[in-house]
This record gives C-alpha cells, sequence and structure tokens, in this order.
C-alpha cells in the first residue's frame, strides 16, 4: 500500500480547470518527481495536498496509510507529518537561524522563552541535514542554500515524513544543489518520503526513483526514471518530440556592436577589491557570446555595470556602435545607445507584478509612445499586441496582471518590453532560470532569430549545455577575472570547468 495517493483530483477556477482528474502516488522511502511546463498542474496539486486549497474546494481523493485525509489548511498537513518546502523560502530575515527554526512553537515556561533550548533543539536540527552554522547569526547573513537547509531542518525537527520541494535548486549554487540532493539521498534511507518539483532534468535523473509527468493539468505518464530518458520525458511534458533543444544560430559575425576594454567593478561593500577585473572582450553583430562562470564569479556584476547599474565603483573603456567613451552612468543611456539588459531577477527587476501586461511591455519605450503629455494608447495596444503574439505569451488579455502568468510568460514579457527599444545589444542574465523546458525552448528559438536580424547577445547562463548549445564564442570568468576565451568548435565542459576554478 502506498504512502500517499492522489486520485482522480481536479481542480477549478472561473474559466479554466487547472487539473482534470490526476492521480499520483507516493511509497515511502521513495523520491518521486512531478515534472511539466509552467501551468501543467504542479503547483495546484501540491497545494491541494498541502491544504492550501480546503478540503471541499478540489474534487478526487488524497489517502495517507489508505485513510483519507482532509486538510482545511497548512497547518493539518503539517500534523500528519507532510512538509511544504515551498521555491520562495518562508523566512524572516531580522531574526537568526534558531528563532526561524522554533517560529510559532518555541519552549516557554512560566511565561518566558527557553531560548537555551530553543538553541539546543536548532543545533540537534541542523545537525541532521549536515548544517553547520551558528543558530544565533541572522538568517540574512546566511546564504540561500543554508537557508533552504534551514527549511528542511525545520519540516524535519516537525517529524515531517513526506517531504515537497518544490524547485529546490532554482536559486542554489552547484555546490549548494549538490549538497541539498546529498542530503535527499540520506533522507530516502531513513524512510523519509520526498516529491520533487523540478525543470532542471539531470537532477530529477539523478535523485528520482520515479517521473510523473503532467500536462494541461493532465497525469500524462508515471514511470521509474530509469525508464525514461530526458528527451522523452521533454516529449510528454510539451506533448511533442523536441530536437535541437540547443540550436545556435548559424549566422556569420559582422561588424562590432560593443567592445569593451579593462572593466573593473568594485564591490560595494568592500573598495579595494574588485568583482570584475580588467575584463577585456567584442561582441559582433549576429553573435551570441557565452558569459560562463561559477557563481560568485563577477557575470551579473560585469552584466550590470554595461548596462548603467553597477552596484560598486566601475570603469572601463566602452565603444557601441563605433562610439567610444566610458562606461553608461546610467541605465536610460544605456538604452539610449542600444542596450537592453534581461535580469536574473525577473520579478524584482524586470516587471512591475502588479501591472498590467501591457502597461509592463510599454515601460522602457514609454518616451516613444508619448504624443502630447499623453501616452498613445492605441499605439501601446498595437504594439503590446504584436508583442504578445510575436513572442506567444499565453494570456486571456493584455489587462492580465503579470503576476498572474506562469514564469516563463513572465519572462516573454519582460523580452517583449526590450525589445520594443530596438536594441543593437541584448543582455541576457540567466533567461531560461526558473521556467519549464517548452518556454525554454521557444526563448532559443528567440535568441536565434534575434541573432539572424543582426542583434549581437551577450549570453549569462548556469546551465553549461544551454551555454555550450547556443554561444558562438565563450569567454569564462573566475573570480572576477577572464581566464579563457573560447571557440564553439574548442569548448568543452571540461575546458570551461576548468577556467571557471583556476583561480
Amino acid at each position: 500500500m502506498p504512502l500517499l495517493e492522489l486520485r482522480n483530483i481536479t481542480k477549478d477556477f472561473p474559466g479554466v480547470r487547472a487539473l482534470d482528474g490526476v492521480s499520483f502516488d507516493l511509497e515511502k522511502g521513495e523520491v518521486h518527481a512531478l515534472c511539466g511546463e509552467n501551468g501543467a498542474g504542479k503547483s495546484t496539486l501540491i497545494k491541494v495536498l498541502c491544504g492550501y486549497y480546503p478540503f471541499g474546494s478540489w474534487g478526487g481523493e488524497v489517502l495517507l496509510d489508505g485513510q483519507p485525509i482532509h486538510f482545511m489548511n497548512l497547518r493539518d498537513s503539517e500534523d500528519k507529518g507532510i512538509a511544504l518546502i515551498a521555491q520562495e523560502l518562508a523566512m524572516v530575515p531580522g531574526l537568526s537561524a534558531a528563532e526561524n527554526l522554533m517560529l510559532g512553537r518555541e519552549p516557554v515556561k512560566n511565561g518566558m522563552i527557553q531560548w537555551d533550548r530553543v538553541r539546543e533543539e536548532a543545533r540537534k536540527a541542523f545537525e541532521l541535514v549536515g548544517l553547520e552554522i551558528d543558530p544565533d547569526m541572522p538568517v540574512r547573513e546566511l546564504g540561500v542554500g543554508q537557508q533552504q537547509m534551514i527549511e528542511i531542518a525545520k519540516a524535519l525537527s516537525k517529524k515531517a515524513r513526506i517531504l515537497v520541494l518544490d524547485e529546490p535548486t532554482a536559486a542554489l549554487s552547484d555546490v549548494d544543489a549538490k549538497r541539498l540532493l546529498q542530503l535527499l539521498h540520506q533522507l530516502r534511507s531513513q524512510g523519509v518520503s520526498s516529491i520533487y518539483i523540478s525543470h532542471r532534468l539531470e537532477e530529477v535523473s539523478g535523485i528520482a526513483d520515479r517521473v510523473t509527468v503532467l500536462r494541461d493539468g493532465r497525469s500524462i505518464v508515471t514511470a521509474p526514471s530509469s525508464q525514461l530518458s530526458r528527451d522523452q520525458i521533454i516529449g510528454h511534458m510539451v506533448g511533442r518530440k523536441v530536437e535541437n533543444l540547443y540550436p545556435r544560430p548559424q549566422t556569420q559575425a559582422g561588424k562590432t556592436l560593443l567592445s569593451v576594454k579593462d572593466l573593473r567593478v568594485e564591490a560595494p561593500a568592500n573598495p579595494g577589491r574588485f568583482v570584475v577585473d580588467g575584463v577585456s572582450f567584442d561582441l559582433r553583430a549576429g553573435e551570441v557570446l557565452g558569459l560562463a562562470g561559477l557563481m560568485g564569479a563577477g557575470r551579473t556584476a560585469l552584466v550590470s555595470s554595461l548596462f548603467g547599474a553597477a552596484k560598486g565603483k566601475a570603469s572601463a573603456q566602452v565603444e557601441v556602435g563605433g562610439k567610444s567613451g566610458l562606461l553608461f552612468r546610467s541605465p536610460r543611456e544605456a538604452v539610449e545607445a542600444g542596450l537592453a539588459l534581461v535580469s536574473e531577477d525577473r520579478k524584482r527587476y524586470g516587471l512591475v507584478l502588479e501591472s498590467s501586461i501591457e502597461e509592463n511591455l510599454i515601460l522602457a519605450s514609454m518616451g516613444r509612445l508619448v504624443k502630447g503629455g499623453f501616452i498613445d494608447g492605441e499605439a501601446a495596444r498595437r504594439e503590446s499586441q504584436g508583442q504578445v503574439e510575436s513572442l506567444r505569451v499565453k494570456t486571456p488579455s493584455l489587462n492580465t496582471w503579470a503576476n498572474k502568468l506562469s514564469g516563463g510568460n513572465q519572462q516573454k514579457v519582460v523580452l517583449g518590453k526590450w525589445l520594443m527599444t530596438a536594441p543593437q545589444v541584448l543582455l541576457l542574465d540567466e533567461p531560461t532560470r526558473g521556467i519549464d523546458v517548452g518556454a525554454k525552448a521557444e526563448i532559443y528559438e528567440l535568441i536565434g532569430q534575434l541573432a539572424k536580424k543582426g542583434m549581437g547577445i551577450l549570453l549569462v547562463s548556469s546551465d553549461l549545455p544551454e551555454l555550450l548549445g547556443l554561444s558562438h564564442r565563450l569567454i569564462v570568468l573566475s573570480a572576477g577575472k577572464m581566464t579563457a576565451k573560447l571557440e564553439a568548435a574548442e569548448a568543452t565542459p571540461e575546458k570551461v570547468m576548468a577556467a571557471a576554478v583556476s583561480h
């Protein structure tokens, strides 16, 4: 008998059936991966399971240890040993690691919190997950990987039997992600079960015992991971065979669009230490130039400084479109010179989440759309609709708020916003982070189309196959310094990684 069963689950929203008869089961000590495009129903399914959507608001049946369960809220599911580790971590930055771990269940005696017990419980819980930190350290001073481990330690300290992990490695470095996967292996041997949701299919193949694929609110296939290749999983997710996922644009590099000499960016909190140190390169028309490196190598600092948004003091000689000068002093200057930046954090820097798709699309080109002090509404709608159609943004209307879209469609809106400025140079910082494989394929196709039209593209990505597959040339950073320049034909994972760890 399975530990957990979800039978024929249905869930409706106004005008939309999000789940249409999904069935799923989980064995004791199993890691069961849940895959699917954004909008396939994964998040809705786990919200049903964890009581976010209370019993009665959905159809079907959920059984735990063979018995029907009726959760009315998240606390009910936690009381039965089901813990959700959400993609957006539920940490209070100003509190310590120990306070976050014990929040809401602090040991009290005579009306006073027993802080010694809080710290002791925290040490024990952190030891379970191999986390070596001071329990009194404020969470804001910890890395994302450490915060993720605190969430898991909290779940285990509550005697969780089932962990539901939603994109747990999306914001982690390779080292932290590897540590998390090792922990899940260890917990599996101790009888803890996990539902693992991830777009990183190489992780799924490495960690999961079984895989269930959802598409359009339906469960399409469930099989042992050993019987499903990466391409087969992708095919089930998108409903078609995806070939040549990384189509390097077949273009002939043209004139130099961007030339950067001796770029230096100081660490904002540590003047005198450079996060980018003496980097020089050229980007040509029709070229995709890949920028590789480990977390902290200086990739984001490099593209931000080129866009006039450096957080620390920055300097360089820059030539754009034949005009030489210093670094741009603001993003406005960069946009006027023909640059555009798709940031790695679309929700923070790319979108106004509680504004409409149309309002987001016209943000960067509003000056061009203003006539007589007012926005030309007809032109704004016409151009916005054109972007929605050409980028295949899935939305009921231009008036839909950005926060209602899936991650992939949000990213398309960010791209559309910058394409409306008609840039010569497009800086892409982790453009496919946290989006599904179908949306990734569409963005790869768009990159190819833009390169063929003569745009120069600087691509930052932590996904090495993506970077190798799309780039005509690669430059590698390590500790802020350029350690390699590689043509596509000579770039291998081994060479890139060797250069990335050389400092």
